[in-house]
């Protein structure tokens, strides 16, 4: 979602600010804007609609120098893209302000705003704050304190940069339900909403909490909590790369991304599975004492993150004997629900700071759930910190909208939770020992599985045409088969629906003639025989049919029915390794249809707003 980057500095900060804003493009937008407080005190302010290369060229025309300045990219809520609605937006040439988040309560703050003679330029609701800032200024005596004045009127969620061209030495931060990291220099600090953006200037990182409100200047950091007191905040030196930024040789992040998944795997399962066991401490160090009395799981997750837990459902009442719900995190956290004894909280985010997640985590603590995981990719982001245990999925950088290898990480280190919690529930050693080697198997398995590339691509070509689609699957296939439908619906802007394939009965069959495409995930299992019986029902109706089957599953290509032989691999880990033959449908979908493959239209990386 919304990308903010800030520096106090002694020299000029403007391409710092533009590489950081290009270092977080991956997360959607749709605006950029950039503004810095010159050497006579002037504020210079450059905003476009559209990609940061649009305003890094702008800069480029008319150069904007000084050593401080906010940076920030849109993803439009309040008003529509457009150069008016872009941040950093201003109050009386003074006050500057770039913003993340929603504020619920700004149609209130406006007109209370405008009652006092402020003129608003935008639509958006992150002007109040500019405004709100400007009148507390009138009475109190520095910029800290109209920012902390400022922020407790405001309802919902912000991460909000402040600086005043009057005073140039400083700027002012907050953070309330959206992500703000301080990056530490030497002379100089950072402010951004993502670590990835400070790389080429910092590795030096302290994470804001809750409520926290900082001063940063050149020489010092100076943070206080939601009361005001003075407060320190662990910095912490990273070692995340950036060269995810790096395509290499692909087209498109998505591709790279989706042929990482082999390594990816091979990260997450190091020293994570040996002896024919999972290892007591994968999910952190009190994982051993905090698993052991778990009865019942609740997985919150939100889109790609819920396919996963999805399918762990299945594998733990299967293999663990353990009761598993999973419900959609905007639904959960506004939903009176009955909290079952023993249960453990999972929640699963690969940016760690999805707004309706980390929500309904917080909302859970107050409910008596006995404990809380995450699954996540971003050491350091809030579901980590706020959560009792955290399983680190070692993916690397995911850059394309569309989650890839995210998926598939995630489903190994869900299996290898069930596991860890069969094991003092149904689970005997020798099943656990069968889920070990499955996973071992895994990597090998899902670069066998990349092998289908050129199929894939070629029978790609006859979607071209194609305005809707539909995807079926049976068991832990059918979620898949919903992640099948999301990645096409989410790339090439096909309308795409997934369905239990034993429902087309009871509806779907409508939708079915020569136009319709159906989509079928088909390993060799014990619903096998139900599926095959599925599958006619839809020829018989004249729609084409494309079966990812397992090779022994005996389906045969013909003018109805195009197969691909998916290699043959253990059904513990089948879900995983049929999602990448969808993965690269959709990719090679979308190429045909022209679509912007990394950054689908109206689509973010990381939701931080509800």
């Amino acid at each position: 979602m919304c990308g903010i980057v800030g520096a106090v500095a002694q020299r000029d900060v403007a391409e710092i600010l533009l590489e950081g804003l290009k270092r977080l493009e991956y997360r959607g937008y749709d605006s950029a804007g950039v503004a810095v407080i010159g050497e006579s005190g002037d504020l210079q302010r450059v905003r476009r609609v559209g990609k940061v290369q649009a305003l890094a060229d702008a800069v480029a025309e008319t150069p904007v120098p000084g050593g401080t300045g906010i940076a920030h990219t849109r993803w439009a809520t309040h008003g529509e893209p457009n150069e008016a609605n872009a941040h950093p937006h201003v109050s009386e040439d003074t006050i500057t302000v770039v913003h993340n988040g929603i504020i619920e309560n700004h149609a209130e703050l406006r007109s209370q705003l405008q009652a006092k003679g402020y003129t608003f330029s935008s639509d958006t609701d992150t002007e109040v704050i500019a405004h709100l800032v400007n009148e507390e200024l009138k009475s109190a005596e520095t910029l800290l304190a109209a920012v902390q004045t400022a922020v407790k009127q405001l309802t919902g969620a912000y991460g909000t940069v402040v600086m005043d061209t009057r005073d140039p030495s400083r700027v002012v931060v907050a953070r309330s339900g959206s992500p703000l990291v301080v990056g530490y220099g030497v002379g100089e600090n950072f402010i951004a909403s993502d670590q990835l953006a400070l790389l080429p200037v910092t590795r030096r990182f302290a994470f804001l909490e809750e409520g926290d409100v900082a001063e940063v200047t050149r020489r010092d950091v100076s943070i206080y909590d939601v009361d005001g007191n003075p407060v320190e905040r662990e910095i912490t030196e990273s070692n995340v790369s950036h060269d995810a930024g790096d395509k290499g040789q692909y087209k498109h992040y998505m591709l790279k991304e989706i042929y990482e998944q082999p390594a990816a795997l091979q990260r997450t399962l190091e020293g994570r599975i040996a002896g024919g066991k999972v290892a007591d401490d994968t999910f952190g160090e009190r994982a051993a004492d905090l698993l052991k009395d778990v009865k019942h799981v609740q997985i919150i997750a939100c889109g790609t993150s819920y396919h996963a837990g999805m399918v762990a459902r299945y594998w733990f009442e299967e293999l663990a004997g353990v009761s598993c719900n999973v419900e959609i995190a905007s639904e959960f956290r506004y939903r009176k629900s009955v909290v079952l004894p023993n249960s453990l909280l999972v929640t699963i985010s690969q940016s760690g700071e999805t707004a309706d997640t980390l929500a309904a985590l917080r909302l859970a603590k107050e409910q008596g759930y006995m404990s809380s995981l995450t699954i996540c990719n971003v050491p350091g982001s809030s579901l980590v910190r706020e959560s009792d245990m955290a399983y680190m999925m070692k993916a690397g950088a995911e850059i394309g909208v569309a989650s890839t290898k995210a998926f598939t990480v995630q489903l190994a280190g869900l299996l290898m939770l069930v596991a860890a919690i069969g094991r003092h529930n149904a689970m005997t050693v020798e099943k656990e020992a069968a889920v070990v080697s499955a996973l071992q198997a895994l990597p090998a398995k899902v670069e066998q599985a990349l092998s289908l590339d050129s199929d894939i691509e070629d029978l790609a070509e006859e979607f071209a045409d194609k305005y809707h689609s539909l995807f079926l699957g049976r068991g832990n296939q059918y979620p898949i088969a919903m992640e099948g439908a999301l990645k096409l619906k989410e790339i090439s802007y096909i309308h795409a629906e997934a369905y239990a394939a034993g429902e087309l009965k009871h509806g779907p069959l409508a939708l079915i003639d020569a136009e319709m495409p159906v989509i079928v995930v088909a390993p060799n299992n014990e619903l096998l025989e139900k599926l095959a019986s599925n599958v006619e029902e839809v020829r018989a109706r004249g729609s084409i049919m494309y079966v990812f089957a397992d090779k022994d599953a005996h389906f045969a290509s013909d003018e109805t029915m195009r197969v691909v032989d998916v290699p043959h691999c253990d059904e513990l880990i089948a879900p995983i390794v049929y999602t990448l033959p969808l993965q690269l449908l959709s990719y090679h979908v979308a190429l045909i249809k022209g679509t912007d493959v990394d950054q689908p239209r109206n689509l973010a990386k990381s939701v931080t707003v509800e």
